[in-house]
């Protein structure tokens, strides 16, 4: 069968049998529109004559096209789903795109604070030197210190503060590891136990308690952490993720450890810390460029 006389069968199918959705019915004749051509263009013209090796073609030509991993990996949808549908109504033997993925995208990196804005966060001194005031302080300086997730933060129990410099924490999989505490962090956390019972209900296991003395909630970390990084003037976004992200690549900086940072993060795989070598990588060319004095040309060559 001719692939143009496939795909309008497909189409009715989608629309009287499944009910496809305008905008999915749109989407894919566009999508096997666009195949069809490139395949008219091999001189494949059946549905038949599809095989593994012209999609792969597909794929590099949509990407040299400047199309995103994404994109690419809609139109392999497509075509994935269009096959599909062929083997069920006995007009193709295979599916020759199942298995096909597109490129990968590149990992974008992660949006991080330097040491003075961190810094910067920690230490503001709010208007109201009160309980509220030492609680975020030591939300603040835990987050750096520890590199913690906010739903490990949020869960945490007095409890869980070990002997000396250790905390104990519940991460993803139920899998527990022990995190160093920093010393302003340790100071900052003294000073809110002081001050926690005025705000905590008598039968509260939360490290960190709201107003009404229960659980502070991840909705109101997220919250006091914007509002105290407004009120410091910091001029970027913060949230929690992003003092993680600013705990790993100062951690990375200073030690260039990267299975001991992988460890404290509580990453399962290391491939999810390597993203921070780029971190690390861009850092130490600024430093470059800005210390080395043949790092930059600074005019014309001169005969």
């Amino acid at each position: 069968m001719r692939i143009d006389a496939a795909v309008e069968r497909y189409l009715q199918a989608l629309q009287h049998l499944r009910r496809g959705s305008p905008h999915s019915l749109s989407a894919a004749r566009r999508d096997l529109d666009a195949f069809r051509v490139f395949a008219a263009e091999y001189g494949v013209e059946t549905v038949a004559a599809v095989d593994v090796h012209l999609l792969r073609r597909y794929v590099a030509q949509r990407s040299q096209a400047g199309h995103k991993p994404a994109s690419i990996q809609r139109y392999l949808s497509s075509i994935r789903s269009f096959y599909a549908w062929l083997m069920d109504e006995d007009l193709a033997a295979a599916n020759p795109a199942q298995g096909l993925r597109a490129p990968r995208g590149e990992k974008r990196l992660p949006r991080t604070l330097t040491r003075e804005q961190a810094g910067a966060l920690a230490e503001h001194a709010p208007a109201a030197d009160d309980a509220l005031a030492a609680r975020d302080r030591a939300v603040v300086e835990l987050l750096y210190s520890s590199g913690l997730r906010l739903a490990e933060l949020a869960a945490l129990d007095v409890q869980d503060l070990a002997a000396g410099d250790e905390l104990r924490v519940l991460g993803k999989g139920g899998k527990t590891r022990v995190v160093p505490v920093g010393a302003e962090a340790r100071a900052a956390l003294a000073a809110w136990q002081k001050r926690r019972g005025e705000l905590a209900a008598a039968d509260c296991p939360a490290l960190f308690v709201s107003a009404r003395g229960t659980r502070l909630s991840r909705r109101a970390i997220q919250q006091r952490l914007a509002r105290r990084a407004g009120e410091a003037g910091l001029g970027v976004p913060v949230h929690p993720h992003r003092l993680r992200h600013a705990f790993a690549t100062h951690m990375l900086e200073g030690s260039g450890d990267l299975r001991a940072v992988q460890e404290l993060l509580g990453h399962a795989s290391l491939s999810s810390t390597q993203i921070y070598t780029q971190l690390d990588f861009d850092h130490l060319a600024k430093v470059y460029r800005g210390a080395h004095p043949r790092a930059r040309r600074s005019g014309p060559d001169k005969a």
